[in-house]
């Protein structure tokens, strides 16, 4: 009985589970087909949206696709319009061309026909003019070519007389113009430019706290300052002169180089030959790289740029090198500034100038081919180092020593001689000046009809003498142009020399 009813009981549960199960695949089966329904319907929808902007996408390329297609179709038709202008221009050219030939032509016929008329003319004139040469000789009594020369003769000193007159007044005239112009851009260049006086010389004082110092840079038997001279290349001079020790050479890059060698061993103490060399090395490198620095500044302060690497060296070796104890970098410094102010006055390119006068002198601080006269050598390394041709020029001509082929050259010239002439800017040593002052004196008295000379205010003026039975007042005004000449030829001096020739008579009587 137990059995019976568990069997009924476990098949009345498998029937419920069955018809359960039978009843949830129907369940699902239907939400499964509703979702794919819905499904189908939601990719219907996407697909006509996508369809519709494809189309929309489609249309808004193809309307951009015409304009695109139109406004080269306008351009193209622009073009062709102008290109017919053109045409129609060139065959109207071409019509008055063919017009203006035929014209041409006509006007060349003409041309050839009075060519021969005139030929023919001119034959007739030859006859005519032998034959009244032949009757000018029987009523003159003299051939033609005698007459001829005489003529010659007669206009030749009229000629001359003429051209000095007129030479004359053109130089007034010149003066009158060009000088108040010349003089007020000068002063004006000077007056703008204030730089210091010459201050070196061949000798550094180096001073030391007491002269228990001069023993330690002696050293045992002198091997110290054997050593120390030897290094640098520099006398070393210790006398009886208290704290001091004087440093003698030419060579002011040797003497900075001793100074500050010895400045470094006195203050470090420790002096022996080995540490003086050193010592010494070490400064000259220090000094290469200071070298180099005051080139830089250079440049930078004048505002010159693109310089090669050597040339900005040699400008920075001109703040140890001296002319007539002017200092050479800041004579460069105040040349560039001068051509600068001269060419802006006068409407020329001043950083051109100015990179020429800062150049101009670079020949002196080189060491190569010294037998090369310094303007030369300047030349041939701003050359080298790919420096326009103008400025090459411009360096090479400074002392006239080539033809100047720019207006910059005059302007460095010019400058050169100011910064070297200003009072203060120079020493120049006395045998050399007695010696310029007796050949310009010299050159006058080579002239004949001058019997004194006087070179007056510091060379600057030459007073020369005429004898009045000898010389005319016309000859008086071309002999001061000559010795004038004669002088810019064959002498170097700075500034300008004024000549001035006196021719005077005196008549003496004596009353009784």
């Amino acid at each position: 009985m137990i059995t019976t009813i568990i069997i009924t009981a476990l098949i009345s549960a498998a029937l419920g589970a069955l018809a359960f199960w039978l009843v949830r695949n129907i369940i699902l089966k239907r939400r499964g087909n509703d979702i794919i329904r819905q499904a189908e319907q939601e990719g219907e929808a996407i697909k006509k949206e996508k369809i519709f902007q494809a189309k929309e996408k489609f249309l808004q390329l193809k309307s951009e696709h015409e304009a695109f297609i139109n406004e080269k179709n306008s351009q193209i038709q622009k073009t062709e319009n102008k290109l017919k202008q053109r045409e129609l221009a060139l065959n109207q050219q071409n019509s008055e061309i063919g017009r203006k030939q035929k014209e041409v032509d006509s006007i060349k016929e003409n041309l050839k026909t009075q060519l021969e008329i005139v030929n023919k003319k001119g034959e007739e004139y030859e006859k005519l003019r032998a034959q009244a040469i032949e009757e000018l000789q029987k009523v003159a009594g003299m051939s033609a070519e005698e007459a001829k020369n005489q003529l010659m003769e007669t206009m030749k000193s009229e000629a001359a007389s003429q051209a000095q007159a007129y030479i004359n007044d053109v130089i007034d005239e010149a003066r009158l113009t060009a000088s108040k112009e010349a003089k007020r851009i000068v002063i004006n260049t000077i007056q703008r430019t204030a730089p210091e006086t010459a201050i070196e010389n061949a000798v550094t004082v180096f001073n030391i706290e007491s002269d228990e110092i001069k023993g330690r840079i002696i050293g045992r038997e002198g091997r110290n300052i054997r050593a120390l001279e030897a290094a640098t290349g520099v006398e070393i001079v210790v006398d009886d002169t208290p704290e001091a020790i004087l440093l003698s050479a030419f060579d002011p890059v040797r003497r900075e180089v001793a100074r500050l060698a010895l400045h470094q061993l006195v203050t470090d103490g420790r002096i022996h030959p080995a540490r003086i060399e050193e010592v010494v090395e070490k400064v000259r490198k220090q000094l290469d790289d200071e070298i180099m620095e005051t080139g830089k500044r250079t440049c930078i302060d004048l505002g010159i740029h693109g310089l090669n690497i050597e040339l900005v060296k040699l400008i920075g070796r001109m703040k140890y090198r001296s002319s007539y104890g002017q200092n050479l970098l800041q004579h460069s410094r105040e040349v560039a500034n001068i051509c600068a102010t001269m060419a802006s006055e006068l409407g020329l390119n001043p950083k051109a100038a100015k990179r020429a006068g800062l150049l101009h002198d670079i020949g002196k601080v080189s060491e190569e081919e010294p037998e090369l006269p310094h303007a030369l050598l300047g030349m041939k390394l701003a050359e080298k180092y790919k420096e326009r041709p103008e400025i090459c020029n411009a360096i090479g001509a400074h002392h006239e020593e080539v033809e100047m082929n720019t207006l910059i050259a005059p302007l460095v010239l010019v400058a050169d001689a100011i910064s070297g002439a200003r009072p203060g800017a120079r020493r120049e040593v006395i045998e050399s000046y007695i010696k310029r002052l007796k050949d310009m004196e010299g050159i006058a008295l080579s002239y004949p009809g001058v019997t004194k000379t006087y070179a007056i205010q510091a060379g600057r003026e030459l007073r020369v003498i005429v004898g009045a039975e000898e010389v005319t007042d016309q000859q008086c005004e071309e002999l001061s142009s000559e010795i004038a000449r004669k002088i810019q030829d064959e002498m170097t001096y700075p500034g300008q020399i004024k000549i001035t020739v006196i021719r005077e008579t005196r008549s003496v009587a004596f009353a009784k």
